[in-house]
């Protein structure tokens, strides 16, 4: 633990954190929509239905509303009008009003008249309030719900927040929960999309005890949300073993998280199809060179820009897609493609030698993180373990339980609960764990409002199951044939026992018929 807490040093001190860079990774906010994105000049960004360019917004404070303009433009919005002469007039019920289509007397063409001149959707709002013959006989509730409609529909704005796990793992959740997992893998013991809520992935932070300085081992398949929430409550300080199926980890979601290079210096990977020879002492330097070193892990262990732009580009479109296309293998055919001097003209030679040396040194890099990996694990004295993986639980755990220290949490979550109920079983019958509890979270939202405060109609399903317990130090008993023998003594006398008690049945029987 100690030799982890100097391996990561603490994150760099930037006087601008809170103001944008080019170059950030930001999270863009209407309403209750995110989308991820990376701080680039005359980029485009297409974002609900609207495009634009973040170069206004270089500069500005996190947490700034902007307008989008014309010609994509991002202009910063005046913190002016809030209340408005809009509500001078209401009824006292809706039961006279009748939905007939015919209350507006704007039409579509009209609308779209006022838009090519340039009119702010604020003014194309207040227009349709005074064209409509119906609003002022509505009540106070029904013209706010009104006014909220009709500005989410006209009115452009646009927030740029800064990344943190509760809104990655919000904008993940509620666009489509099912793409929280790994890129398609032909494994028998697949389960299913993860569906991993926010509140769930708030436990598991809280039951393994993710703190700075510790020495933690990752499972997951989520595309590298649950490594980037322990990297940041770690704070860069400690060090992260990251085991990944296939050709190599998948973290577009923890690039998104925008973490200074310090962080990087802590995370190592490790190939799970390793785990044993690892665990049997028969791994060697030739068995982890056999992996394929053609994917883009090289640039995320290393922590070069390339693994940023790569899963920035991957992500700023449809960011749920992100962790099927960032499959390690396709990565690799597209870079070989654009950076190949001989896939389209032929070049000099020199360019391609360059190439492959410089494919080579990546190679070795990545061979040289592979082992450092492996010499922390064979320490066998990691603080905590986490297992969030679409695979079953049960394998993964026994194996990787035995590089956790004792006295340390593990946490394994799983979308359906009989995955852990036979975890919990084999880990019962295994021993060297205590506390062991199986839960499910449970949210509900609420609408917070004067006079209409209640829960929300609609509610989350389920959040997923979570298997959490503490490691304790394995005893000997099956290495001490003597011990071995008082077990099986008093295993004996466990058989008999039940047998001494069927013998005093037939008697109470005869005497209960005594009695009658």
């Amino acid at each position: 633990m100690e030799g982890s807490e100097e391996q990561a040093g603490p994150r760099p001190p930037h006087p601008g954190d809170h103001r944008i860079r080019d170059g950030d990774f930001v999270v863009l906010k209407r309403e209750d929509v995110f989308k991820a994105v990376q701080v680039q000049r005359r980029k485009k960004v297409t974002f609900e239905k609207q495009w634009f360019y973040l170069d206004n917004v270089i500069g500005h404070s996190y947490g700034t509303t902007f307008e989008v303009t014309s010609g994509g433009s991002l202009q910063p919005k005046k913190k002016k009008e809030e209340p408005t002469s809009e509500t001078k007039e209401a009824g006292t019920d809706n039961r006279n009003i009748i939905d007939d289509g015919k209350s507006q007397k704007l039409t579509q063409d009209d609308i779209k008249a006022l838009k090519d001149k340039g009119i702010k959707g604020e003014e194309i709002v207040q227009q349709l309030i005074e064209n409509s013959t119906t609003f002022r006989d509505k009540t106070e509730f029904a013209q706010d719900k009104y006014i909220k409609k009709k500005k989410k529909k006209y009115e452009a704005m646009i927030t740029v927040v800064k990344p943190s796990t509760r809104i990655l793992s919000v904008m993940y959740y509620a666009r489509e929960p099912g793409k929280i997992k790994y890129a398609l893998f032909p494994f028998k013991s697949i389960i299913g999309g993860n569906h991993m809520r926010y509140d769930t992935l708030a436990q598991m932070l809280t039951l393994g005890n993710i703190r700075a300085g510790n020495k933690m081992i990752v499972m997951e398949t989520c595309a590298g949300l649950v490594l980037g929430a322990m990297m940041e409550r770690m704070g860069g300080f400690g060090s992260i073993i990251q085991l990944y199926p296939g050709g190599g980890p998948v973290r577009a979601a923890t690039a998104c998280f925008g973490f200074p290079k310090s962080f990087l210096s802590g995370l190592y990977e490790f190939p799970l199809n390793q785990v044993d020879s690892l665990l049997n002492g028969t791994l060697s330097a030739e068995m982890l060179s056999s992996e394929p070193k053609d994917s883009a892990s090289v640039e995320e262990s290393n922590g070069t820009l390339e693994e940023k732009q790569t899963s920035e580009q991957e992500n700023e479109d449809s960011m749920p897609e992100a962790p099927e296309s960032n499959h390690p293998e396709e990565q690799e055919t597209m870079e070989i493609v654009s950076q190949d001097p001989d896939s389209k003209e032929p070049k000099e030679r020199g360019n391609k030698k360059d190439y492959i040396q410089e494919k080579q040194r990546r190679q070795e890099e990545q061979k040289k993180r592979h082992l450092e990996a492996a010499a922390l694990l064979s320490e066998r004295n990691a603080d905590g373990l986490i297992v969030a993986s679409r695979f079953h639980p049960t394998p993964l755990l026994l194996s990787l339980l035995d590089f956790v220290a004792p006295s340390r949490p593990f946490v394994v979550y799983c979308q359906y609960k009989e995955p852990l109920l036979e975890c919990y079983t084999k880990l019962r019958e295994r021993g060297g764990v205590i506390n062991l509890r199986l839960s499910e979270t449970w949210l509900r939202n609420y609408q917070v409002l004067p006079d209409r405060s209640h829960p929300k109609l609609l509610m989350s399903g389920g959040g997923g199951y979570l298997l959490s317990g503490f490691t304790v130090a394995m005893d000997n008993l099956k290495a001490d044939p003597s011990l071995k023998s008082s077990t099986s003594t008093l295993e004996l006398h466990k058989t008999e026992e039940p047998a001494a008690k069927k013998r005093k049945c037939p008697e109470s029987d005869s005497t209960f018929q005594k009695l009658l």
